[in-house]
């Protein structure tokens, strides 16, 4: 029987798996802080653990981490690491450092089934779901790398975002017992509102999260109407925006901050004229949500077929939002020297989507609507 990785387990679980080796609940307690505060993975160094558990432990379990592929710092201080999660895949985490907080950018797939327009990863396509383990692997990696590095004994990491590889709420049943790893004083001790899970809108699973572990939410509008988003986001074909806005309400009656976060990335010549911002003033005013914008630069990758909006458009769109009262901030940029910045995490993964063909063909027809729609030409699936 394969060894259990104890990085799989919230504090529960951990109990539950003790009880199973005959240990009552307080040495889970123990065991946990070890893992999590102290960073280790050899049993012989827990000693106030009992010498018959660690005795167990060594034939039972393991702290398993992921295995670094490479590690880039950028110079504005933000780290990238590549992690191996087995199969020729591989996902991204980045802790970006800022004066008041240190915040964890983490993935939670390999690839992502979205496909947003915008997103490399999301080109990329999908491989397969991260388990809670490979989730709490990326914060355990990082936090006692960066005590090491900075020499420093307090906690390093503030905020934990789920904004890197994949959509969370498409590996639900993995990425909740990682949220409770997180928020757990016995282990990372993070306040609610500074965990943060990104969505580009799977409306039944914001439902479940308020009910089952509200942390601060993100949503990835990026679109005021459907039409456009239905482009740009494909999952608004099944969940469009009025819905989803009716979720997010939802969500605040549970959630740890009074506003949801609206990304919005910033398209040259596709979302970024002053109607548009009026269209997010006046849908936000319909549904009286409280939110904020954050505007994202966009970081241009070949196969997207787009460009970043200019500095002076993305500020007089920004203006008509703060204007209208909405408090919007511009994000700024980090990492873009190492390929870390907002949607450029790729790292080696799989496409068992064939998303960059999809991605490819509706890059054309976006491009050249009239000729497609008249060629006559059966394509290749088709066939």
């Amino acid at each position: 029987m394969p060894k259990a990785n104890l990085l799989d387990f919230d504090l529960d679980g951990l109990a539950a798996f003790c009880e199973r080796l005959g240990e009552k609940r307080f040495r889970a307690t123990q065991l946990f802080r070890w893992i999590h505060q102290r960073g280790a993975s050899d049993f012989g160094q827990m000693t106030d653990l009992a010498k018959s558990l660690r005795e167990k432990l060594a034939t039972t379990a393991c702290v398993t981490p992921l295995s670094v592929l490479s590690q880039h710092e950028s110079a504005d201080g933000t780290i990238k690491w590549l992690f191996d999660v087995g199969d020729g895949n591989a996902v991204e985490a980045v802790f970006i450092p800022e004066d008041d907080r240190g915040t964890l950018c983490v993935s939670s797939q390999a690839g992502c089934a979205v496909g947003c327009r915008f997103c490399s990863t999301g080109h990329q396509g999908f491989s397969r779901n991260l388990g809670t383990g490979e989730i709490v692997a990326q914060l355990w990696h990082a936090e006692h790398f960066l005590r090491a590095h900075l020499k420093r004994e307090q906690r390093v990491i503030s905020n934990v975002v789920m904004m890197g590889m994949g959509e969370p709420l498409q590996n639900y049943a993995a990425l909740v017992p990682a949220l409770r790893v997180m928020l757990d004083d016995n282990a990372y001790g993070l306040s609610r509102r500074r965990v943060t899970v990104s969505t580009s809108g799977v409306v039944p699973m914001i439902d479940r999260l308020g009910a089952d572990c509200p942390v601060a939410l993100a949503v990835s509008l990026h679109a005021p109407i459907d039409s456009l988003r239905d482009d740009l986001v494909p999952l608004n074909r099944k969940y469009p925006i009025a819905e989803l806005i009716g979720a997010c309400k939802r969500y605040l009656d549970h959630a740890p901050r009074d506003f949801i976060t609206f990304e919005y990335c910033m398209l040259d010549g596709v979302n970024d004229q002053p109607e548009h911002a009026r269209q997010l003033v006046e849908l936000v005013r319909t549904h009286g949500i409280s939110c904020k914008f954050n505007l994202i630069p966009f970081n241009p990758f070949p196969a997207s077929g787009l460009l970043r909006s200019p500095a002076p458009r993305v500020a007089a769109f920004a203006r008509v939002l703060s204007e209208a009262g909405l408090v919007t901030t511009v994000r700024k940029t980090r990492g873009d020297d190492i390929d870390a910045a907002c949607g450029q995490l790729a790292g080696d993964v799989k496409d068992r989507t064939r998303a960059a063909e999809r991605m490819a063909q509706r890059r054309t027809i976006a491009l050249h609507p009239v000729r497609q729609k008249a060629d006559p030409t059966p394509t290749a699936q088709e066939h």
